[in-house]
This record gives structure tokens, C-alpha cells and sequence, in this order.
């Protein structure tokens, strides 16, 4: 294999890391925002079918998720810059991907729980939120730690 050919696997190994980083954390985003958009209609059924008004605070919980895909996209654009690097980064996209994805996941499914509860009682809305924080964090800890780690890839 030529230095040039090599430059350029290295190349494409590192785009294809920080591009799994962005799609697997969407991927967490769109089906946590799923869940939770699933049960807020279910639930604003339920306070249509009992004359209560539907509360418009749950599309706060639905969207909770979404902002995973966000530290994918900060993460993918670091990651362009140390695209050369080729496997670490591959390595290390695939795995953040994957933390920040999980996140978003189960973030949604705590927020199908957190819409149900709220449209039913009306009460509770400020720990739910708390609840789904922590969730968060699990996702800016990762996006955290792999900035660290990619700045640490000497080029």
C-alpha cells in the first residue's frame, strides 16, 4: 500500500467515525423522541375523553431527546479536523455514538412515563424534568470525555 493510499484509508476510516458518532446518536434522538411523542398523544386522548384540557408542556418532554443529536453533531465536526487518524477515530465515534444514542433512547422512554404521569395528575413536572436531566448527563459526559480523547490523537 502506497503512503497516499494509506493517507486516504486513514482518511476515510476517521470520516466514517465521526459520521457513526452523528447517525448514532440521531438514531437514539428519533426513537426516544418516539417513545416519548407515542405516549404524549396518548395522553392528551386521554384528557380529550374526559373534558380536561390537554397539556401543551408535554412537546417539552417529547423534545427532551433531541438535543443528543446536537452533542453528535459538535462531536462530528471536531472529528472532521482529526479525520487522518483513521481507526482511533472510528473506534472512538462508533463508541460515543452509541453512549449518546442509549442516552437519548432511554431519555425518551423516561419521558413516555414523565407525559403519562403529567397528564394524568397535573403534578410533578418540575422532578420530572430533574429525572430526565440526569439521563442527559450520561450523553454530556460522553461528549465530554471524547472530546478530551480526541484531542488527545496526535496527528
Amino acid at each position: 500500500m502506497t503512503p497516499e493510499t494509506l493517507a486516504t484509508f486513514n482518511q476515510t476510516l476517521g470520516i466514517a467515525g465521526a459520521v457513526a458518532c452523528l447517525g448514532l446518536s440521531a438514531t437514539g434522538s428519533a426513537f426516544g423522541t418516539g417513545f416519548a411523542a407515542t405516549s404524549a398523544m396518548g395522553a392528551w386522548k386521554k384528557c380529550y375523553a374526559q373534558s380536561k384540557p390537554a397539556p401543551f408542556i408535554l412537546l417539552g418532554l417529547v423534545g427532551a431527546p433531541i438535543t443528543q443529536t446536537l452533542y453528535g453533531m459538535i462531536l462530528m465536526f471536531v472529528m472532521f479536523g482529526k479525520a487522518s487518524a483513521g481507526l482511533p477515530l472510528l473506534i472512538l465515534g462508533v463508541f460515543a455514538g452509541l453512549g449518546i444514542g442509549f442516552s437519548a433512547l432511554f431519555q425518551g422512554r423516561a419521558a413516555a412515563a414523565a407525559c403519562d404521569a403529567q397528564a394524568e395528575t397535573g403534578q410533578g413536572l418540575t422532578n420530572y424534568f430533574a429525572a430526565l436531566g440526569i439521563v442527559e448527563t450520561v450523553a454530556i459526559f460522553t461528549m465530554v470525555f471524547t472530546l478530551i480523547a480526541v484531542f488527545q490523537i496526535k496527528l
